[in-house]
């Protein structure tokens, strides 16, 4: 039972079905749910009966300022354990082992260095400096801001004007942001975003399930962050429904649910204030990355294409389906940055409103024609859009860039999409972020990943779409694999930009075409010659190689060819940190993983690896799919056939 001591009083006026909840937290087993912490479970069929949030989470300045100075220990149930990661000491039913996903760090990292930048912009506009605990006093990402701070400062002191007020971590700003955590499930990020990010007025951690709420309002009552935090027990998207009007809307709202976030991407978008951060993280890669295309359809309307390039296209639906709903109420968006990351992805994007805005978004969006033998992919706009002055015009786009048959290796083309044509990321915003952590690395314990991430982003081509990797144009023609910066320096000798990509090791993202890519490798092709005699006439090896190529590369390896994250030996992608570290099982009604899953999960670990060789270690079946025999003879059946191990 939760014992109710003096401490606990201000969660007395919580409804009183919210305090029949909490009162009998203790006799439950929670369910997995997840915010990306990891899993999030199905959500409870009952629905809330009340609608309103738990605002008995807002104690008096007296309680408030009492909790600042001395963060309440909230005593622990049986079985539960606190689980510490950034500021944020988490209360978890240790029955429940899906509730924290370690390897999560990393986003709910990024996504408060994100929203801490996003709240300096903003506040600074409105007249407030943010202070972050161990950063310097200011950040300056180049002259041209520093001479501008320096001129506003003489200016300040030359005017006699009132000190600038500040805004600290952990304190509640009158003119600051209000955030919304749409499926908040332990409220571990929104715990985090009260103890991390300053300028915040308030911070709204919402779940449908009533058990995820209680834990919200244990959590916040642990970590002393009441006077900012309000646990929410709603429908997420009828609550964003119900915020939509312009003076109700929220300055940040994250998305980050089990799965698909698609339910919930048309709310979003509306109860987004004007310039709003949104923040969406999908985990639904299967369908994203081409393995269900009409899945992707029906909950993106965009179809995904199985391609070396499957990550990035999945970051690029996520954005034309974003666009497309926010499109409808007369919004646009504007990504800031979009990483694909891990088994996930995740976007952080403004959303503006503007008639005349909207109207770009047809040439916005583009078609991708990918050739199923050699892997070419090309673009193909949805509308067309020209500038004659001051004057724009907007028509439909003439097409296809491609012809029946792929050019270089005669196969057919695959078509998916629309997806998002434009840049991923806005480099000046993810430099002023980059800058931020670099210079304050003890305020994150993923910044080294945090650092090495976001220089790659600042390095890629932001006019390109899509990639291709080394290792599959080598794999086509059937040849070794060249080096990668004797690849990247070919192109770069060719007269053409080349970049790395964030979403793929082995990534290169150029604008050189794709005949200069095969010309290349004919070239490496010349130096590390393949057996001719064994390729199939139909293959696209074949047809590639039969062609003399045009460009006659040069692999000397330039100095830029090499890249400063890369020269620098930034951390970039992520190494595995411990077993089993992917996104895990969703959480089954009793809370926890049940023995049955987790005995098949280690079955299947190493299944290729460690092979069996021993037949009575295979298992029994009928005769006519029984594999396991060695020998001719009779079944149990007595049906006479021939049987081959496999």
């Amino acid at each position: 039972m939760l014992i109710i001591t003096a401490r606990l009083l201000p969660l007395l006026t919580v409804p009183f079905t919210h305090q029949r909840i909490l009162r009998t937290v203790g006799s439950v087993a929670y369910r997995g749910l997840r915010t990306m912490e990891p899993l999030r479970a199905p959500q409870d069929p009952q629905p809330p009966t009340s609608g309103a949030p738990m605002e008995g989470l807002n104690p008096s300045p007296a309680a408030s300022t009492l909790d600042q100075e001395m963060p309440p220990t909230t005593g622990l149930l049986p079985g539960e354990t606190v689980v510490r990661e950034g500021k944020a000491a988490i209360l978890f039913p240790s029955a429940n082992e899906v509730f924290y996903n370690p390897v999560q760090e990393f986003n709910r990292d990024l996504t408060c260095a994100v929203v801490t930048e996003f709240a300096r912009e903003q506040m600074a506009r409105r007249g407030v400096k943010v202070v972050v605990p161990g950063e310097k006093e200011r950040v300056v990402v180049n002259l041209a801001d520093e001479k501008k701070e320096e001129t506003e400062m003489q200016t300040g002191e030359e005017g006699g004007e009132e000190p600038v007020v500040t805004a600290s971590v952990g304190e509640r700003c009158k003119n600051g942001l209000r955030v919304l955590e749409g499926l908040a499930a332990s409220g571990l990020r929104s715990v985090r975003f009260a103890l991390e990010v300053p300028g915040l007025r308030s911070v709204t951690a919402n779940d449908f399930s009533s058990k995820a709420a209680a834990l919200i309002a244990r959590n916040a009552q642990h970590n002393g962050v009441t006077h900012l935090l309000q646990a929410s027990q709603r429908d997420a998207s009828m609550l964003m429904y119900e915020m939509r009007g312009k003076k109700d809307r929220y300055d940040v709202i994250d998305l980050d649910p089990y799965g698909s976030p698609a339910p919930f991407l048309d709310a979003a978008v509306q109860a987004v204030g004007e310039g709003g951060l949104l923040c969406v993280t999908c985990t639904d890669m299967a369908v994203m990355a081409g393995n269900s295309g009409e899945t992707c359809y029906s909950k993106y309307g965009s179809v995904s294409i199985k391609a070396k390039y499957c990550h990035e296209m999945a970051l690029r639906i996520i954005l034309h389906s974003l666009d497309q709903r926010a499109g409808v109420y007369q919004r646009y968006i504007h990504p800031l940055l979009c990483v694909s990351v891990d088994f996930y992805i995740r976007v952080f994007v403004r959303v503006h409103t503007g008639q005349a805005m909207v109207k770009n978004s047809a040439s916005k969006q583009a078609l991708v024609y990918n050739c199923v033998g050699c892997g070419s992919f090309h673009l193909q706009r949805l509308g067309k859009r020209t500038t004659q002055g001051n004057h724009i015009k907007y028509s439909a786009a003439t097409g296809p860039p491609v012809g029946a048959e792929c050019e270089h290796c005669g196969h057919r083309h695959q078509l998916g999409g629309p997806i998002w044509g434009e840049a991923l990321h806005d480099v000046s915003f993810v430099q002023k972020v980059l800058s931020a952590v670099s210079g304050n690395p003890s305020r994150f314990g993923t910044a080294r990943r945090i650092e090495g991430m976001l220089s790659m982003v600042t390095e890629e081509l932001e006019d390109v779409p899509l990639y291709y990797t080394v290792d599959n144009l080598s794999s086509t023609v059937h040849c070794s694999t060249p080096p990668l910066l004797q690849f990247r320096s070919a192109l770069l000798h060719a007269g053409h930009r080349v970049s790395l990509s964030h979403a793929c090791k082995n990534a290169l993202k150029t604008d050189a075409p794709p005949r200069v890519l095969w010309d290349v490798m004919r070239c490496w092709e010349k130096s590390n010659p393949v057996k001719r005699d064994r390729l199939s006439e139909s293959s696209p090896a074949h047809h590639i190689l039969n062609t003399e190529p045009i460009l006659q590369a040069c692999f000397d390896v330039r100095e830029d060819a090499n890249p400063q994250s890369r020269r620098r030996h930034l951390t970039r992608f992520q190494e595995n940190p411990e077993p089993f570290w992917g996104p895990k099982a969703r959480a089954n009604a009793g809370g926890g993983i049940s023995s049955d899953l987790e005995d098949r999960r280690k079955q299947g670990q190493n299944k290729r690896k460690n092979q069996i060789t021993d037949a009575t270690q295979l298992k029994s079946f009928p005769c006519k799919s029984f594999t396991g025999a060695f020998s001719l003879g009779k079944c149990s059946e007595g049906c006479e056939h021939t049987l081959f191990f496999s």
